[in-house]
């Protein structure tokens, strides 16, 4: 079973995380602004890259926290984890 180190639980089975999507992700700062295609653009359309990515994940059935977390999308490999708000390491 995959463990996944939640920086305010500790390690955990993969079973009781939730994948949030891509992470560092600004919101729009005037979001009145934004037409139609713009909203399409910021709510749907991500980076689809293989390899390492910085991703948001949520401790659903833990402490129920978001965090981000660097991973392999070619190998499944955790290489860490880090709180929100935090650098990227």
């Amino acid at each position: 079973m995959l463990l996944i180190d939640c920086p305010y639980c500790g390690n955990r089975p993969e079973i009781e995380f939730t994948y949030g999507g891509q992470a560092h992700i600004a919101r729009p700062t005037q979001p009145a602004d934004y037409d139609d295609h713009q909203w399409t653009e910021f709510l749907y359309l991500r980076d689809n890259q293989r390899g390492l990515r910085a991703e948001r994940w949520r401790h659903s059935h833990g402490c129920g926290r978001f965090f981000n977390a660097l991973r392999d999308t070619t190998t499944d490999r955790f290489h860490g984890t880090y709180k929100v708000g935090e650098p990227r390491p």
